[in-house]
């Protein structure tokens, strides 16, 4: 199976993350349980957000901190209110890394300020995320690029002067294990607005390994990228779209995300290298292509008309190429009606 290699992680490609976000619902079990289910899946990372409400904003209800666009998810709400609902507790951290490793996948995790970078390195996070709003907190991204993990980038809203921006902060730490998510910072964001051909773009500008941040529905997108050089793959996680949560309803439940692997490595394997003339495996068809065959009893001497001869299957005569070279030619022996043409029998 192939492998890329972030900094010491040698890892799966594509590499699958299922984002729990706040689709536990403030429950331990079912945050334990969304685990579990994406070790099922054969997802081979499970990703949290590190942040508290009052670290990604302030408690206040000035028209600024209300989210008033009828088409959002979360319209309504106050930043903070919903925060307190999305958040997974600090404390839940480290079982939930725990188990995680127990299962098998890598448990990682997306910091939204300081005092979570300092919290996370507690717990030996070994992979950070840097989300699409955060893209632009140069502040953020170097502590985290300081720590020297590998660092995960969501590119969504952003610029290509801010990515450029980011990705130099980054590497004026002296890290380069830089992995850039296309992503459409809309939930549920469209297929036409994603703009898949931006992931070769960004590998060939950055000169680093490029992937997709998915918030559209179903796997079709992520399939797309994966054929269009995506080696990371991020899509939000649930164990029931039905049962709510704050990003349950762009997000894949756990036969979706067995189809997502399972699809996404397809993917990948097709594509291969340049490559033409037969394969190894196409090699035993070649008996079935299409050859000059004689398809009426002949004696020696006879000319060879269009009755004589046709191009059919199976492949053991001449190329149907030289079916106008033969006619008009005598053969030499008495053939048989079914037999492959061949230039033994000219002349």
């Amino acid at each position: 199976m192939s492998k890329i290699n972030i900094n010491k992680l040698q890892t799966t490609v594509p590499f699958i993350i299922a984002e729990m976000s706040g689709n536990h619902n403030q429950s331990l079990e079912r945050a334990l349980a969304i685990v579990e289910a994406v070790a099922k899946a054969g997802a081979h990372a499970v990703k949290l957000q590190t942040y508290r409400a009052d670290t990604i904003t302030i408690s206040c209800e000035k028209p600024d901190f209300f989210i008033s666009d009828k088409t959002s998810l979360w319209q309504g709400e106050y930043l903070y209110n919903l925060y307190q609902k999305a958040y997974t507790p600090w404390e839940w951290h480290e079982p939930i890394f725990k188990r995680a490793q127990e299962l098998g996948l890598i448990a990682f995790s997306t910091p939204f300020d300081l005092t979570a970078v300092d919290f996370l390195e507690e717990l030996d996070c070994p992979i950070y995320k840097i989300a699409s709003f955060e893209n632009v907190d140069l502040g953020l991204i170097r502590r985290v690029a300081q720590t020297g993990k590998p660092i995960i980038m969501s590119t969504g809203m952003a610029t290509l002067a801010e990515l450029d921006e980011a990705v130099r902060t980054i590497r004026a730490t002296g890290n380069d294990q830089i992995v850039l998510l296309k992503c459409t910072s809309t939930y549920p964001a469209s297929p036409t607005d994603s703009n898949l051909r931006t992931i070769p773009h960004l590998r060939e500008l950055f000169g680093c390994e490029v992937g997709l941040s998915d918030h559209t529905l179903g796997i079709g997108v992520a399939v797309a990228a994966v054929a269009l050089g995506a080696t990371v793959i991020e899509k939000h996680f649930t164990l029931s779209r039905a049962e709510g949560g704050v990003d349950a309803a762009f997000s894949l439940e756990p036969h979706e995300m067995k189809l997502l692997v399972e699809e996404t490595q397809r993917a990948y394997q097709a594509l291969g290298r340049v490559h033409y003339g037969p394969t190894e495996a196409e090699k035993k068809s070649l008996v079935y292509r299409r050859s000059l065959y004689f398809v009426k009893d002949m004696v020696a001497g006879e000319v060879i008309t269009p009755e004589c001869i046709r191009s059919i299957r199976p492949g053991y005569g001449l190329p149907p190429k030289y079916y106008e070279v033969l006619l008009g030619k005598r053969v030499n022996q008495a053939i048989e009606r079914g037999t492959a043409v061949s230039w033994e029998h000219i002349g």
